[in-house]
């Protein structure tokens, strides 16, 4: 059980140990907008980078899978263990040789994604209408944005393939890095 005196400890070392590094998290801040912006101002190459990105992920760690899958074969699951193994592989291979056709593929499953977050959130958002008071709104709101940015990638297919990806994960970074900025330089002070 944590104790209050222990929760409080904590956020101190916490902020003296952010206190101490502020100049690391602003130049990892840097990094992520300086990122972001290139990725933003170039996203058929950004989304090219990230499927190629997944596909040394998939790749390398299906290897791992189907080497420790054999280390311990003796292991209940063992045939389990060896097809999501061997479908890593699989999956890394097709997105090195075919990295165009597997930004589609990611673009889809963005697409998707978006669709069913942004349908989760209004029902979300209509279900609890009267626990969360005027606050509901700006969940029905988030919540049609995202079946509005689903509607724009879904739509463009496959020419929203080039671009898709690449934008979201620029957008990411420019936030993660404008939010660790803001981080490094209130730890600065403090």
């Amino acid at each position: 059980m944590t104790l209050p005196q222990d929760i409080t400890r904590l956020q101190s070392e916490m902020s003296a140990a952010v206190h101490e590094h502020w100049k690391a998290f602003l130049f990892e801040g840097i990094l992520l907008v300086i990122l972001g912006l290139a990725a933003m101002i170039v996203p058929p190459l950004a989304s090219l980078a990230v499927t190629i990105f997944l596909g040394w992920l998939f790749l390398i760690s299906g290897i791992a899978g189907l080497a420790l899958t054999f280390w311990a074969r003796r292991m209940p699951g063992f045939w389990w263990s060896l097809i999501s193994a061997v479908l890593g592989i699989v999956a890394g291979i097709v997105l090195l040789a075919r990295p165009v056709e597997g930004t589609l593929t990611l673009t889809i499953v963005v697409g998707a994604y978006f669709l069913a977050e942004g349908v989760a959130t209004i029902m979300y958002a209509l279900e609890h209408r009267r626990e969360l008071s005027e606050r509901w709104s700006w969940l029905l709101v988030a919540g049609i944005m995202d079946l509005l940015i689903a509607a724009v990638i879904i739509a463009g297919l496959p020419g929203s393939a080039l671009w898709a990806v690449g934008l979201l994960v620029g957008i990411n970074l420019l936030f993660g890095g404008a939010t660790l900025i803001g981080m490094a330089l209130a730890a600065r002070k403090g």
